[in-house]
């Protein structure tokens, strides 16, 4: 294989589109919201399995970006103050700054962590199931000893 010939494949690999987040380039659309190349794969996702395998369901459900164009907001997510008054901060810094961003936001506001009510464990609202009662949350474990006491109290 001559040296030109090289050059010719190389350049064609870096010519193919890539996804943003993971850097596949199979099966590939732009997003809506920010035409950015990601994997067209919300067809892996099992509905109601909370998985975070597909890339494309990630950055619609996961991000300010996909969010503010859902909800058909106008300007920038970066600088939208509906999107700021739509998310506990703690909330709005996560799908802000998470790995499912082509563009994260910058400056994210500081924030105290999120308590379990029942125990004080640091529940991580992003990334940790959790319970929510009110404007209590409640850690996993918690949740669960509370249905299950509840369920011991209404039991006939």
């Amino acid at each position: 294989m001559t040296g030109e010939t090289k050059r010719r494949r190389k350049k064609r690999k870096e010519e193919k589109p890539r996804c943003g987040l993971c850097g596949k380039s199979g099966k590939l659309t732009k997003t809506e919201c920010c035409g950015q190349w990601i994997c067209d794969d919300e067809d892996k996702y099992v509905l109601f399995s909370y998985a975070r395998n597909s890339c494309h369901r990630n950055h619609r459900r996961y991000t300010l970006c996909g969010y503010h164009y859902a909800e058909e907001h106008p300007g920038h997510w970066k600088d939208c103050p509906i999107c700021r008054n739509d998310f506990e901060t703690e909330l709005y810094v996560y799908y802000g700054t998470n790995e499912y961003n082509f563009e994260k936001l910058e400056n994210p506001p500081a924030y105290l962590p999120t308590r379990c009510s029942k125990c004080g464990e640091i529940i991580s609202l992003g990334y940790d199931g959790y319970t929510r009662s009110g404007d209590e949350y409640w850690c996993e474990a918690c949740a669960q000893k509370e249905m299950e006491s509840h369920y011991l109290r209404t039991k006939h």
